[in-house]
């Protein structure tokens, strides 16, 4: 093959770089590939790039040159030179750029296998020009992602449409494409000038005119000099960020041309969504490289460059962004994102009709702001106090209302995030990298080098003092125990700032009060014995800082002994001084300390052991009040009880998502740790059914799914990127209200659904599906039902409505009587059902409902009270959206006795069910044979808790088989060598009761006996 008929042309632009030419030209000469022409076309360039292009040329004749002597750029030169090749694949290579060694005969070797359109491979970035390795590593990474082997359809949506933001790359080099069809798609391309983004227009061009994309990233053979070109970290003046985005729109409007006149829908929607990309990346240079001083005239100009409601929008995205990460900052280094939003606002005041990417975004951020407002003013406040209680915390926690009571989050320093409305005991003079050490000493000394006030104290997140005057009941550790940190625990124990600051000011000193060890605490007698019972803490620890004590302060050495000796202490270095006592005391106390720090050797402690200093410093607390009781002080002291909080926890509040290029489709279930598999297999049918034009919310309603099997939903779960799974924990909500079932196949979780209207404030109108059902259907389209204004829609019950049926039944007595319906043929099945929250909140308070709910007459608990209180406000929806399976032969026993128009509904249904309900004592993890149960089986099988599911089958039919009736009397089955064996048979091991279920299951499911 001579260099007149190669089988690669690779197309090189070239406009000022002689500078890097020869490099670019090096590597292709050197490649062990030889069959290719090179045409360099020089771009009007006003340095010697036309003279080294020649030389080159002259030494080889592989290489031509195009000369122009207008400059064009770069999209005219490509398509120049690409109308001059003649290789079977074309390869666009920078003149700033080059191949890696190899390159060509591994892409040759690759293309020669399955000849596809476009061949992707892989580069190499080199970071150039001050550009940062962490950001040429993130493009490498970002650019040599898999995909896999694709049509047009999947190409055209990888690149251009795809969910992510950032999509997949759109560069036309590192790509090797068909000869025939790179040069008709640059035939058909404009004739104008196109720069900046002209590489995503001509890969939309391309890809449109292709049917087959291989990707083999593993041939890294692009060298991409990341920071020679415009791609750089540099500032961006305001003049050349204007030229940019109307280059910029130049790409997108020739894009939306091209794709007008074709007829694929599917190239129409990805030149729109180019242009979303790309206002987006321009967006991104807005926040990141125009000045501060400029960034409000340049958002204005762009805004008549891209569209007001899409400059807004890119607006609101940054004000959402900067006001949530300054919420963890006091003092945060700008607020210009409040600017940025008023300017959104501005920017979209005399449209009528706004998108719903505007609003979204700008609900999202609004509500941000409003949290970052609120913080400043609450700190604002805080530090008007005079009295100061600081919260030591490492955790998010709830608070007292209160500017007394302040949280501090310690040990921040070596926090990879910060906690809002805390303040952080790294900022200004602190030792908060000492905390592991320290405890919530870092706070204390903080406090003391930053803080002004004239009264200083402190606890902890879990611990409170009690300012009340009525004694509480103390455990044995002499602690009053309560559950919650909210309103009613502020009222019994006067945590409000009159009721503190009453008590403050009256005394010098407050603690917590000084038990009898004689009595409580394992009853150890002395502090001595107490820390000597403490088998993480070591006795020489004690015993040295005694001496360091001795030493430095000698005065103090009869108040050790007799506090050691003793029999009385306080604890939990809780206390409240005024501020000369409060320095004094620092003064004194951290001096020793730093003294056994330093001649501590902490490699061998364990983590406990490693808290000496905060053990200790409760120890020194004791002995510097007694010595000054000794001494004749004068200070009036206080003692008050500690409360200790159980569930410390903030109430989890759920926010709006911050999606807004879907419409989104809230969807609740409810669960307990052990319905996990159950929960799990529902989810994953409804996802895989899930239209990707919507975004589908799910939230779990629960109290006890352990952490880990949460964590491995949120894993598994991440494979559909239109959903977002959350958990939230309904405790709180629940407290107080006697919630029991009078029905063995019902759980407590059924009464979470009385929940949702509170637990998502935000949402107008939600989707509660139960877990026992599997969704063959797209359940967009059942919350899209117009619900024309009823408080819920609902599927009619057909089990209910024959028991209603039968003959001398009580049921028709039970619905008249006791769920005093008007109409009980209306009752309905509450397992799938779409909610109107809005409603639901403007006629009964979740107490209502939970007061309803602990009505011991009710059969079906929460259905009833549903069916009781919601009739004539119910809209009654198709049947197959919750087909209940024949449990029991209920079907031809019982379902025959409904109304003759209900039974044939629901017949017809059973053809198409978009949803099966497995409601009653039969499921397909008891019985395997039970209706629909291969359909279940269909979605639990790929679920990461299929074993689980297995196993509780072989559990419920075990106790049916016959000991030794179903031993193997041939070959077995999976050989002692098959990996299988390694799964298999710790669950169910050779020779046991339910290994003979497990294969008698599966030979019963295959028919063999």
């Amino acid at each position: 093959m001579s260099s007149n008929n190669p089988f690669f042309s690779v197309i090189i632009p070239c406009y000022n770089c002689a500078k890097y030419l020869p490099e670019c030209l090096n590597s292709l000469i050197t490649q062990d590939y030889t069959q290719w022409e090179a045409i360099v076309v020089n771009d009007a360039s006003t340095d010697n790039s036309y003279d080294v292009a020649s030389r080159f040329a002259t030494q080889d004749n592989r290489i031509r040159l195009l000369n122009k002597e207008k400059n064009e750029g770069l999209h005219l030169a490509r398509k120049s030179g690409t109308a001059l090749s003649a290789g079977k694949y074309v390869l666009f290579l920078d003149s700033d750029d080059a191949f890696a060694k190899g390159t060509l005969n591994k892409i040759h070797s690759t293309i020669q296998k399955e000849l596809p359109d476009i061949l992707r491979f892989g580069l190499i970035c080199r970071e150039q020009k001050g550009m940062s390795s962490r950001a040429a590593r993130d493009f490498e990474a970002w650019a040599n992602v898999d995909s896999p082997v694709s049509d047009q359809e999947q190409l055209l949506s990888d690149v251009f449409i795809s969910a992510n933001e950032y999509g997949r790359d759109w560069h036309v080099t590192h790509k090797a494409f068909q000869g025939d069809i790179c040069r008709k798609a640059f035939n058909v391309m404009t004739d104008s000038r196109l720069e900046r983004a002209e590489d995503s227009y001509e890969f939309l061009v391309l890809a449109s005119m292709s049917d087959l994309e291989l990707t083999d990233t593993s041939i890294h053979g692009y060298i991409y000099n990341i920071g020679r070109g415009v791609t750089t970290n540099s500032a961006l003046p305001l003049n050349q960020f204007l030229i940019s985005a109307k280059q910029m729109k130049s790409c997108w409007m020739e894009a939306e041309h091209f794709a007008s006149s074709t007829d694929s829908m599917l190239v129409k929607k990805s030149a729109v969504r180019l242009k979303e990309r790309l206002t987006f990346a321009l967006m991104n240079e807005w926040k990141d490289r125009v000045s501060e001083n400029e960034k409000v005239e340049a958002a204005k100009s762009i805004a008549s460059i891209i569209g007001k409601t899409e400059a807004a929008t890119a607006l609101m995205r940054f004000a959402r962004d900067d006001a949530y990460a300054s919420l963890e900052y006091l003092n945060p280094k700008t607020s210009s994102f409040l600017a940025w939003a008023d300017l959104a606002e501005e920017l979209t005041s005399g449209i009528d009709t706004l998108p719903v990417s505007y609003t979204q975004m700008r609900d999202a951020a609004l509500r941000h702001i409003q949290e970052f407002k609120g913080t400043q003013t609450l700190h604002k406040q805080q530090e008007e106090q005079r009295i100061k209680i600081f919260v030591s915390t490492h955790k998010r926690t709830s608070a007292f209302s209160s500017d007394i009571l302040q949280p501090v989050h310690v040990g921040s320093a070596k926090s990879s995030t910060r906690f809002p409305y805390c303040w952080s005991d790294d900022e200004g003079e602190n030792i908060s990298n000492r905390n592991p050490r320290y405890c919530e000493l870092t706070t204390q000394y903080w406090a003391w080098k930053n803080i002004d006030a004239d009264y200083y104290g402190f606890c902890h997140y879990r611990r409170y003092f009690d300012f009340s005057e009525t004694p509480h009941e103390e455990n044995a550790f002499g602690e009053v125990i309560d559950d919650y940190i909210d309103a009613d625990a502020a009222k019994k124990y006067r945590l409000d700032d009159e009721s503190i600051a009453n008590v403050v000011k009256q005394y010098d000193v407050i603690t917590t009060p000084f038990g009898n060890l004689k009595k409580i605490i394992d009853k150890h007698g002395t502090p001595r014995a107490l820390w000597e019972a403490a088998p993480l803490l070591h006795d020489d620890d004690l015993k040295r800082c005694y001496q360091i004590l001795c030493s430095m302060y000698p005065d103090y050495k009869q108040d050790a002994q007799a506090f050691f000796n003793g029999n009385k202490a306080c604890f939990c270095n809780m206390f409240i001084m005024k501020r000369e006592i409060f320095f004094d005391y620092c003064e004194w106390m951290f001096p020793i300390l730093e003294e056994f720090d330093k001649n501590t050797d902490y490699s061998t402690y364990s983590k406990e052991a490693l808290r000496t200093p905060g053990h200790l410093s409760e120890r020194l607390l004791n002995i510097y009040l007694l010595h000054h009781k000794r001494i004749g002080s004068n200070w009036k002291f206080k003692e008050l009880q500690c409360v200790h909080f159980t569930n410390p926890e903030p109430a989890e509040q759920l926010k709006p998502l911050d999606i807004t290029d879907k419409p989104i489709v809230p969807v609740v279930f409810a669960a307990d740790d052990n319905y996990v598999p159950q929960l799990t297999t529902t989810v994953y049918s409804a996802m895989k059914n899930a239209d990707p034009h919507y975004f589908y919310d799910v939230t779990v309603l629960q109290r006890n799914i352990a952490w880990d099997k949460q964590e491995r939903l949120r894993g598994f779960f991440k494979q559909f990127p239109n959903m977002n799974l959350r958990f939230t924990n309904v405790d709180r909500e629940l407290a107080g209200y006697d919630l029991s079932t009078n029905n063995a196949h019902i759980s407590v979780e059924t009464y979470y659904r009385f929940l949702i209207q509170k637990v998502l404030p935000f949402y107008d109108k939600v989707l509660y599906l139960d877990s026992d059902i599997i969704i063959n259907g797209d359940i967009a389209k059942l919350y899209n039902i117009d619900l024309q204004g009823k408080m819920l829609g609902a599927i009619r019950d057909i089990d209910f409505l024959a028991n209603l049926n039968v003959k001398h039944g009580k049921r028709m007595g039970y619905a008249q009587t006791v769920l005093k319906m008007k109409n009980p043929y209306d009752y309905f099945q509450a397992g799938v059902l779409v909610l109107n929250t809005k409603a639901m909140r403007e006629h009964y308070t979740i107490k209502q409902w939970l007061t309803y709910a602990s009505n011991p007459d009710f059969i079906y608990n929460d259905q009833d009270v549903l069916n009781a209180h919601c009739e004539g406000n119910v809209l009654y929806l198709p049947w197959e959206w919750n087909v209940v399976h024949d449990c029991g032969g209920r079907v031809g026993n019982l379902f025959v006795q409904a109304p003759n128009d209900i039974y044939d509904a629901y017949m017809k249904s059973r053809n198409d069910p978009q949803i099966v309900h497995y409601a009653g004592f039969q499921k397909p993890w008891t019985d395997p044979d039970c209706d629909f149960a291969s359909m279940y089986w269909k979605y639990a099988r790929e679920t990461p808790f299929y074993e689980r599911l297995l196993k509780r089958v072989v559990k419920a039919n075990e106790s049916e088989i016959p000991a030794g009736v179903l031993r193997p009397k041939h070959e077995r089955a999976v050989g002692e060598d098959n990996p299988i064996r390694k799964i298999v048979d710790p669950l169910m091991p050779i020779g046991s009761r339910r290994r003979d279920a497990v294969k008698a299951i599966g030979r019963a499911v295959r028919g063999r006996h």
